[in-house]
């Protein structure tokens, strides 16, 4: 059974159906990028690391991210062995069907739309709060926020190429900006201490902190299951998606690692934590008005605005198709399934999205709650945890799905290389939680109660689907396999 569509030689993009995303019409490129955006590398490495390293492993986070990089490539081998039989708009959600039950796999498609409606309110919140702060509070936090919804939904309206164009442009400014200040700390010989390998080695690496810079480095790799997600409007999906994750996971891990290996170099392997600790905000800031001067710093500071930009326009594309999903297969309202005659996209899913995000924003404004250290931080932080939770899932359904029938696919690639990712991601998962405080910046009880009202979540997401197999059989057969029915 394939549920995949061969390519189809073409050189554009197909006409498709109508209610159909457009086909053929994105490549590896367009995919890594959607990753990369939602990771968003300079606001991680700028605005995260300075924490992983001042609460953490100090040193060792370098080193911390090619280890969970790592694990991510077991998740990876299994999670595209399964995607050569498994996959559509729904992202990870139709892996959990298939590998796990359609229970299970409804449950896990409500987490995932909560999830991803978090980190995009979370990244509204925090484009807000800088927007403000940059202009001198010129407007309140959650006008430019709904500036930034109204912005998104209109490039998200349009075909996904261009969506995959405004994310290459923006990815390679960032890249270029953190680049340029590692190379300027590489060319004047490092810091005090000279060049180390100190960041890589394994005792570094396991030093006190571990669990904690596990948390904030794990939450940079955000944004994964973005290759699968267009596997629908990708160009030969049994070859780009599979290309695509790794490519995305090793250039996530290898840049990260570098980066934060040149600012430890800079500041000494042995005074990393000192100043990241007492200097937390301006970490790369203050490096970078030393070697290339307040200018180059400025672009940075302008550069983060569009980084939350690019993540809000590749999250926002996420769940515009986990919407589109769940509204063809009979889940929810029909009208999410509808595509723009012109572009093909998932315009009504769109809309619906956008005004979610709106709403929330405009529901925390008139809480008068601080839209850094309540919205995006309690967003980001139940985002944390959804995805995880998401991916423990799909780590558990590879073994689950080829159990029965192997379909030719290695043992190392059905069984072992998942259990291995599924037991790395239960340790982050835990961490995560156990050091919840810590990541949301908040003793609230609410926040404690994070990984309940997920579960929470998933069992009703589970009650529905029994609800659906007892009295809409017809609806329930089609968890999961709308795309194998089109394809």
């Amino acid at each position: 059974m394939s549920t995949i569509t061969e390519a189809t030689g073409a050189k554009g993009p197909a006409a498709p159906a109508a209610g159909a995303l457009r086909r053929d019409a994105v490549g590896v490129s367009h995919i890594v990028f959607f990753v990369l955006a939602a990771a968003a590398p300079l606001t991680a490495v700028v605005g995260a690391s300075p924490a992983a390293f001042a609460f953490g492993n100090g040193a060792g986070v370098p080193g911390t991210y090619l280890l969970v990089g790592a694990l991510y490539l077991l998740f990876a081998a299994g999670f595209t062995a399964m995607n050569r039989f498994v996959g559509s708009a729904g992202g990870f959600y139709p892996f959990i069907a298939a590998g796990l039950g359609k229970p299970v796999g409804l449950g896990g498609a409500l987490i995932a739309l909560a999830t991803y409606n978090a980190i995009d309110i979370a990244v509204f919140g925090l484009f807000g709060f800088f927007m403000a702060d940059t202009t001198g509070g010129l407007l309140p936090w959650w006008a430019f926020a709904l500036a930034l919804g109204l912005a998104v939904h209109v490039c998200g309206m349009r075909r996904i190429e261009f969506s995959g164009r405004v994310l290459g442009i923006c990815m390679a400014a960032e890249i270029l900006i953190l680049l340029v200040l590692d190379l300027a700390i590489v060319a004047t010989g490092g810091g005090p201490e000279g060049f180390t390998a100190t960041s890589f080695a394994p005792a570094t690496i396991a030093g006190e902190g571990l669990g904690v810079g596990l948390v904030f480095v794990v939450a940079s790799f955000i944004g994964f299951e973005a290759t699968v997600i267009f596997g629908e409007e990708a160009r030969d999906p049994r070859r780009t998606i599979p290309i695509a994750t790794y490519v995305a996971v090793v250039v996530i891990a290898c840049f990260y690692a570098f980066s934060t290996w040149a600012i430890t170099q800079y500041y000494g392997p042995s005074h990393i934590v000192a100043a990241a600790t007492e200097h937390t905000a301006t970490l790369f800031f203050d490096a970078s008005d030393a070697l290339l001067g307040p200018a180059v710093t400025t672009i940075m500071n302008l550069l983060l605005i569009t980084s939350l930009f690019a993540c809000a326009l590749s999250f926002h594309n996420t769940i515009n198709r986990y919407f589109f999903a769940i509204g063809r297969e009979g889940l929810a309202w029909a009208g999410l399934a509808r595509t723009h005659a012109d572009h093909q996209s998932p315009h009504v899913a769109g809309l619906v999205q956008t005004g979610l995000a709106m709403a929330a924003v405009i529901l925390f404004a008139l809480s008068g709650l601080d839209p850094f250290a309540v919205v995006f931080a309690w967003m980001s932080t139940f985002a944390s945890i959804g995805i995880l939770v998401m991916q423990i899932l799909v780590s558990l359904s590879v073994p689950g799905f080829f159990r029965s029938d192997t379909r030719g696919v290695r043992l190392w690639n059905r069984a072992i290389a998942p259990a291995l990712s599924g037991l790395g991601l239960a340790v982050c998962l835990w961490l995560v939680i156990a050091n919840v405080e810590l990541v949301s910046g908040s003793d609230s009880g609410l926040v404690a109660a994070f990984p309940l009202l997920i579960l929470a979540i998933g069992a009703l997401g589970i009650a529905f689907a029994l609800g659906l197999r007892a009295r809409r059989p017809a609806v329930y057969a089609r968890i999961g396999k709308a795309f194998e029915e089109i394809a």
